[in-house]
């Protein structure tokens, strides 16, 4: 992928320290140093996940809606050692990084991840992730939170507050926290992942409301609109209209054209953040990606984690997208995943496509077939 698209037959030429010099077709095959069959593509954005949670991989059971997931995260978060959650999170790091990932958006709960992502060459900007149903906690909450974001620019990382979602945070907090991470730019909320969470701040009920008054825990106020119309009327509580800086919708899997044109409406930077395989795996749903190009959303491709997915492979999503909404050419999936991902991470100028001057990883993807993904493509860097 370059600037001006892709090119069938090219090359990519590098500085030693891959700095991109030029791009082009391939005139002689010969003259060339190496030749691959296959798409070179600029390394991926991982513009989703939580790194810190590796070591839950394969301990869900799939198809438990988010009330189940939830528990199941509860159950499960505290089961292995501080040596075995380490381990899980250095290999998924490397294994990504070899897999063609340049930079990832990851959320975290915890200090777990911080030396690992520091000594790491793959850029990461950490989203420091708060929780909280309760009004009185606000205070404490976010002095912790404010604490830990100290201790992560400790070790050189870009990081800062951001809300979770509607139904794990009193709108007190949800404000607090939206403000603490628009001043830092940048902002990922999880927004209208299921239905559970619409049916909740809609009208009341549901699994996810059942699961919340089952736990003792305040629930947000019933709206009767969305969750996302929920989010921007808190934003404009504590940030004038339109909100400046990047906001990353995560999820999106109930999302309609209202709420699309009411988010480019109240944010100048809206990005959503696709996870299909993660969808997939606890509510068995898809975001509506056909009506989201229609309204021109800027969308980005994520993970999420290992407790809601398999692995943590970005072609993987990509290829579970193309087989659900098969109009939307490979090309405009890499774009997805490169470009617009560094462009919400602000690295637009050195990450995500092959620009004179980026310093976008060369990433091989191979067992193409017509200019399509197939069941056995897989990335690698070069």
């Amino acid at each position: 992928m370059t600037a001006s698209g892709p090119i069938r037959s090219g090359f990519v030429e590098t500085e030693d320290d891959g700095t991109v010099i030029r791009t082009g077709p391939v005139e002689d095959p010969s003259k060339e140093a190496v030749f691959y069959d296959g798409a070179l593509v600029p390394g991926f954005v991982n513009a989703h996940c939580h790194v810190e949670l590796s070591y839950m991989k394969g301990l869900f059971r799939k198809g438990t809606g988010m009330a189940g997931f939830i528990d199941q995260i509860n159950a499960l978060r505290d089961t292995q050692s501080p040596s075995q959650k380490l381990r899980a999170l250095r290999e998924a790091m490397d294994s990504m990084w070899a897999q063609g990932v340049d930079a990832m958006a990851d959320i975290s709960n915890c200090a777990d991840s911080f030396a690992v992502k520091a000594a790491h060459p793959l850029y990461t900007r950490t989203f420091l992730e708060v929780f909280g149903t309760e009004p009185e906690d606000c205070p404490a909450v976010m002095a912790s939170v404010t604490a830990l974001a100290g201790k992560a620019r400790s070790f050189g990382l870009d990081a800062a507050p951001t809300p979770h979602a509607c139904y794990t945070m009193s709108p007190e907090l949800l404000r607090e926290a939206s403000a603490a991470g628009l001043r830092s730019g940048f902002l990922s909320y999880h927004s209208e992942e299921s239905p559970e969470e619409d049916e909740m701040i809609r009208f009341g009920r549901g699994k996810m409301w059942d699961n919340r008054k089952a736990a003792r825990m305040s629930t947000p106020p019933v709206t009767g609109g969305s969750s996302l119309s929920y989010f921007l009327d808190q934003l404009e509580m504590v940030v004038p209209l339109p909100v400046e800086g990047h906001v990353l919708l995560v999820h999106e899997c109930c999302m309609d054209a209202a709420g699309a044109c009411a988010a480019q409406a109240a944010l100048k930077h809206p990005f959503v953040a696709l996870c299909p395989c993660s969808n997939l795996f606890i509510h068995n749903a898809l975001p509506p990606v056909e009506m989201m190009r229609r309204e021109g959303l800027t969308l980005c491709v994520g993970t999420d984690s290992l407790s809601s997915n398999d692995e943590l492979d970005m072609v993987r999503e990509l290829y579970c997208l193309q087989e659900h909404f098969p109009e939307v050419p490979l090309e405009e999936l890499l774009e997805w995943a490169c470009r617009n991902g560094a462009r919400f991470l602000g690295k637009e100028d050195v990450l995500g496509s092959f620009a004179p001057g980026s310093k976008a990883g060369v990433v091989l993807i191979d067992h193409l077939q017509d200019g399509r993904l197939t069941a056995e493509s897989h990335s690698r860097r070069l």
